[in-house]
C-alpha cells in the first residue's frame, strides 16, 4: 500500500527533472514524503556528477538535500572499485566530475595506458573523446584486465529527447573488443541494500521509482521492493504490458503519484 511507504528511491533524469529543469509536481511530492517522516533518496545511474555536484544542483532547484540524499552509479562504483581492488590502478573512460569522485574514495585511478592497471572503468562521459575509446579497446584487447561499468542505460533522457548514455558506449566498445562489463549501478540489487542500510527503513516501507523498467523497476524487483514506473521519460505504457520487469504502480507523472499518495490516502 502506497500509505505504508516511508523511503522512496527515485530516479532523477525523466522521472523528477529533464536537463536542469523539474517535472511539474515535484516539489509537491518531496515536500509530502518529509510531512510523512519519510526520507527520499535519488539513485541516478547518470555517473557525469559527483554527489558533491548534485547537492548543488539539486539546492539550486529548491529540493532539500544533503550528502545523504544520493546513492549514484558512479558512488557505489567507488566502493566496489576500493574494496576490490584496494590501491590497484584502474583505467577510466568518464567526466572530469567522475574521476574526482573515484579519487574522493581512495581510488587509483589514471587516464593514461600505464603497465600496471588491473582493470578499467566506463562512466557516461557528456565529454567523450575518440581518442578515449581507442584507448580502452587498446587495454582490453591487449591485456588481461577486468572491465566494470557504471550502468546499462543505453540513452538519457533531455529537454529535447535523448542522448547515448553509458550503456551504448560499452555497446560500441563491444563491437571492437568483443566484451561486456559488469554493470555496478542499477539493476544491481545493491543500489537498494544500500539505501536501506543507511536509512534502517524496511522493504515493506520502500517505494522504487524511476522512468526505466530495465533499470529502475528491475532493480527494485531485484531488491526485493515495491515499484513505480512513470512516463516522463524512457518508458512508455504500452511497455508494461509484455515486460519481465512489472511494476507495482505506474502514474503518467510525478504529479499524479503526489496526488494519489497525498488525497486518495490508499
Amino acid at each position: 500500500m502506497l500509505k505504508d511507504k516511508k523511503l522512496f528511491l527515485l530516479d532523477i533524469d525523466g522521472t523528477i527533472a529533464l536537463d536542469t529543469t523539474l517535472i511539474n509536481g515535484t516539489l509537491d511530492f518531496m515536500n509530502h514524503v518529509l510531512s510523512i517522516g519519510g526520507k527520499y533518496i535519488f539513485i541516478t545511474n547518470n555517473s557525469t556528477k559527483s554527489i558533491d555536484d548534485y547537492v548543488i544542483k539539486f539546492e539550486k532547484l529548491g529540493i532539500k538535500v544533503d550528502e545523504t540524499s544520493f546513492v549514484t552509479s558512479s558512488y557505489a562504483t567507488a566502493l566496489h572499485l576500493k574494496e576490490t581492488y584496494n590501491y590497484d590502478k584502474i583505467f577510466v573512460l568518464g567526466t572530469k566530475s567522475f574521476i574526482e569522485e573515484l579519487k574522493k574514495f581512495g581510488v587509483n585511478v589514471t587516464e593514461n595506458k600505464d603497465k600496471d592497471i588491473v582493470c578499467a572503468v566506463v562512466g557516461f562521459d557528456n565529454e567523450l573523446e575518440y581518442k578515449k575509446i581507442e584507448n580502452i579497446c587498446e587495454l582490453l584487447l591487449t591485456r588481461d584486465i577486468d572491465y566494470i561499468a557504471t550502468n546499462p542505460d543505453l540513452v538519457c533522457p533531455t529537454i529535447f529527447g535523448f542522448v547515448p548514455d553509458c550503456g551504448a558506449i560499452c555497446e560500441m566498445i563491444g563491437h571492437a573488443v568483443k566484451r561486456e562489463p559488469l554493470y555496478i549501478g542499477k539493476p544491481n540489487k545493491k543500489i537498494v541494500e544500500m539505501c536501506l542500510k543507511q536509512t534502517g527503513f524496511t522493504k515493506e516501507q520502500t517505494l522504487v521509482i524511476g522512468d526505466r523498467l530495465y533499470t529502475d523497476i528491475a532493480c527494485g524487483i531485484n531488491g526485493g521492493v515495491d515499484t513505480c514506473v512513470l512516463f516522463t521519460g524512457e518508458a512508455k505504457r504500452e511497455d508494461i504490458v509484455n515486460t519481465e520487469f512489472k511494476p507495482t504502480y505506474s502514474f503518467d507523472t510525478i504529479k499524479e503519484l503526489y496526488e494519489e499518495m497525498a488525497f486518495k490516502k490508499l
